[in-house]
């Protein structure tokens, strides 16, 4: 398999995957950014092709526009997309294809997996020095807190 220039994180969840599917899709501007940034939902259609496009928005004005699409809508174990494509199959230029995945544990909770997978080498260390790891984890503690709150 060639490289994946692949950049992941994972947890454990004490919560069933069901509840951590219900934050992502039912909940998605409550975790999706570090706070103090927030989330906008420009278009979001949950199926392999459907539009996945967010703006996020800093606290001093910054913004990051997302636009994007589903590749793959699994409920309730994964959710597949990328930058490569917006709205109707048109190229961009790719930057990642971001694959969530809630695996059962046996126990009532969740094994999360996050990861981020990149055209390029440079691409893949760009991503790592924008924070990846810290900004992604501290998400999916957010979507941790969300998913307790719907027991």
């Amino acid at each position: 398999m060639p490289d994946t220039f692949e950049l992941a994180i994972e947890r454990h969840f004490d919560v069933p995957p069901a509840a951590i599917w219900r934050a992502w899709t039912d909940h998605l501007t409550e975790w999706w950014c570090p706070k103090p940034w927030t989330t906008d939902v420009i278009d979001w259609d949950m199926r392999a092709g459907g539009a996945a496009h967010l703006t996020m928005r800093g606290p001093n004005g910054e913004t990051s526009d997302m636009p994007g699409v589903f590749l793959e809508v699994s409920e309730p174990s994964r959710i597949v997309f990328t930058n490569a494509f917006t709205k109707g199959w048109c190229p961009q230029a790719p930057f990642m294809v971001g694959i969530f995945e809630f695996t059962d544990d046996g126990a009532g909770g969740t094994h999360y997996r996050a990861a981020a997978r990149h055209w390029s080498a440079e691409a893949m260390i760009e991503h790592a020095t924008m924070g990846f790891e810290t900004g992604w984890g501290t998400v999916a503690d957010q979507l941790l807190a969300v998913a307790r709150g719907l027991r």
